[in-house]
């Protein structure tokens, strides 16, 4: 049984549509449980339309909830121990849930879950890997907005535990990765990039496969299983492809409806311009994980609908299942192990 706990007032829709979302994913997942953190007046009447998941569920009524605007320094001072996105990270820490979800305020989510949670041991920063739909299947693309600028042995960290990641959600038992750069000649690049190449190479992981460096057209490509970067680029390219996303489909629109032949046309192409639609659909690859952290949190995307939402809980659902942390706990103390500095007989002993 996986324990999932929800901020329910996290997002611009709260409520309306976290708890229809989870509705949706308890159909796929009835071995699960929730724990669902919100203020009563709201939630109450919603869980009472869906009383499946009311029956699988223990609500928790939160006075304080975080605005998706609110300063993460000020959500600290006003909701720490008292919203209900603390409180559902907080039920990780406790061991009452394996792994919680919220919609809401990125910075707010990020900055309690590193006081509550704390960072895992040997982790510096944190990473949100983001899944990323490719012509090959999906891919993994981190940091994509936790850390801005990472040197080499951050950039390194981030490849162990999206290959972790890879591991548990894709279930590959080597996942390939590689760093995103301006070019793949080993020449090329700022100087931390190049340095994080060579220390992963010679890493030598038997839990990654090193590809080396790829550019921002593998990503789209599914080149390798994990793109690794840093937060302010990975952030931009994120930005970037969903609106191309959004632009190409308004495009197909406007083309398809613009004379009689091509409305016609698109009557035959129905089929395929729907398989184009599901496959771009940004709702089902929705969830972010955050990685680094003594426990799993995943951000929804605050502006998705309930099939978005339910797809959040999909992605901490597996996390959980495959054993995320441990893995990422594993993969990190055995580099460490194997890459102590030299000791002299008095350290030594």
């Amino acid at each position: 049984m996986i324990r999932i706990s929800i901020d329910a007032m996290g997002g611009d829709a709260g409520p309306s549509v976290v708890i229809p979302g989870a509705a949706k994913a308890l159909e796929r997942h009835p071995d699960a449980t929730f724990l669902i953190f919100g203020q009563k007046d709201v939630c109450e009447p919603l869980l009472a339309q869906h009383p499946k998941l009311r029956e699988k569920s223990v609500f928790h009524h939160c006075d304080v909830a975080v605005g998706m605007d609110e300063k993460p320094s000020a959500a600290l001072r006003r909701g720490r121990n008292v919203s209900s996105m603390w409180r559902a990270i907080d039920a990780v820490k406790q061991g009452e849930a394996d792994v919680a979800v919220s919609a809401g305020n990125t910075g707010a989510l990020m900055a309690m879950a590193k006081l509550c949670l704390r960072m895992l041991e040997g982790v510096d920063r944190p990473a949100i890997a983001g899944i990323w739909p490719t012509l090959r299947g999906e891919s993994i693309v981190l940091d994509i907005g936790a850390t801005i600028g990472a040197d080499a042995q951050q950039l390194l960290d981030f490849s162990v535990m999206g290959g972790a990641m890879a591991r548990a959600l894709f279930e590959i038992e080597r996942p390939t990765v590689g760093l995103l750069n301006v070019g793949v000649e080993e020449v090329k690049g700022q100087e931390e990039v190049k340095e994080a190449g060579r220390l992963i190479r010679e890493a030598n992981f038997s839990t990654i496969d090193y590809r080396g460096f790829v550019e921002g057209n593998d990503i789209g490509k599914g080149t390798v299983d994990v793109v690794v970067t840093e937060g302010f680029t990975g952030n931009i390219a994120l930005k970037t492809a969903e609106g191309t996303a959004r632009q190409i489909a308004e495009l197909l629109r406007a083309a398809m409806s613009r004379t009689l032949l091509a409305k016609i046309g698109y009557l035959f192409a129905k089929g395929a311009f729907d398989a184009l639609r599901e496959k771009m659909d940004p709702r089902k690859v929705n969830g972010g994980v955050f990685l680094g952290l003594n426990g799993i949190v995943i951000k929804s995307h605050g502006g998705t609908d309930a099939v978005g939402y339910a797809a959040a809980i999909d992605v901490g659902y597996d996390m959980v299942r495959n054993a995320l942390n441990e893995k990422i706990a594993h993969d990190l103390k055995t580099y460490h192990a194997n890459h102590q500095p030299n000791q002299g007989p008095e350290e030594a002993a």
